[in-house]
């Protein structure tokens, strides 16, 4: 069995943990190996527009592969052809049904067009099929966000973060529900740890700013808010917070206060 190494992507539209890497089938040939490594390695750099050029040339010499599919489907999401992007995944999950990466593919794409009922569809079968699986733990607790459903999005965090504890953007997405709900004092110490733990992440940072700002600590905000800054300055922007990151709306709320010193 040939394995090539992972690749992740912060998808343009949505801001999600996304794992585009498909296990690629045993190969006799060596150039069909060879068509398949050059393109994933494009993908793996970001230089999508040559990646798309060679999976479509993978694609026309193997169109048997499940695995040329869906990775070329996740470039596809990454290009902004998000309906070309489900159109691979499905034909992907044509060619091998039993391979969960393009549910979790497929979901994510779904997810950019608003799909809510299709995506959440996906991620439960790859759940049913391992209840461990955290990206689609935590695709899934973003649908349940995108839908107000806090307390459900909040356990799927959770566990998202459980069965990866390294998912620093699970914990942080849990502490921003946290805060929405009004658990204030479990937000403030989970984006606390994380941050002793992780200094330059700036979700953690940003949070604790717009908690910080909330509770009246303007100092402890200002403190944090330098770093935000220096770190990624999307975060100043609601329209991103709102349909990119998603964040819940009364932390987006506080954090446009704070900038506006509200």
């Amino acid at each position: 069995m040939i394995t090539f190494k992972k690749v992740k992507v912060w998808f343009l539209l949505i801001f999600v943990f996304v794992n585009i890497f498909y296990i690629a089938p045993c190969y006799s040939s060596s150039l069909r190996e060879d068509l398949f490594k050059n393109a994933l390695d494009l993908s793996s750099v970001g230089k999508f527009n040559f990646a798309l050029q060679e999976w479509n040339r993978y694609l026309d010499s193997y169109p048997d592969d499940a695995a040329g599919f869906s990775n070329r489907g996740n470039v596809r999401l990454v290009l902004g052809d998000v309906e070309g992007s489900i159109d691979d995944q499905n034909k992907a999950i044509s060619l091998n049904p039993s391979e969960i990466d393009p549910y979790i593919n497929r979901g994510i794409a779904e997810e950019a067009l608003g799909l809510w009922a299709q995506a959440k569809k996906d991620y439960m079968f790859v759940i049913s099929q391992d209840s461990k699986n955290f990206s689609a733990l935590y695709n899934l607790a973003n649908v349940e966000g995108s839908i107000s459903h806090w307390e459900k999005a909040r356990d799927l965090f959770s566990k998202a973060a459980l069965y990866n504890p390294g998912f620093a953007m699970a914990r942080s997405s849990m502490a921003l529900v946290d805060f929405q709900l009004g658990n204030i004092d479990k937000s403030e110490e989970e984006l606390k740890k994380l941050i002793r733990r992780y200094p330059t992440f700036v979700d953690a940072r940003a949070a604790l700013t717009a908690l910080s700002w909330s509770k009246g600590e303007s100092g402890k905000a200002e403190s944090n808010w330098i770093a935000v800054t220096e770190l990624d300055p999307r975060y100043s922007d609601e329209e991103w917070l709102k349909q990119v990151r998603r964040w819940p709306p009364k932390p987006t709320k506080d954090l446009m206060n704070f900038i506006d010193l509200k």
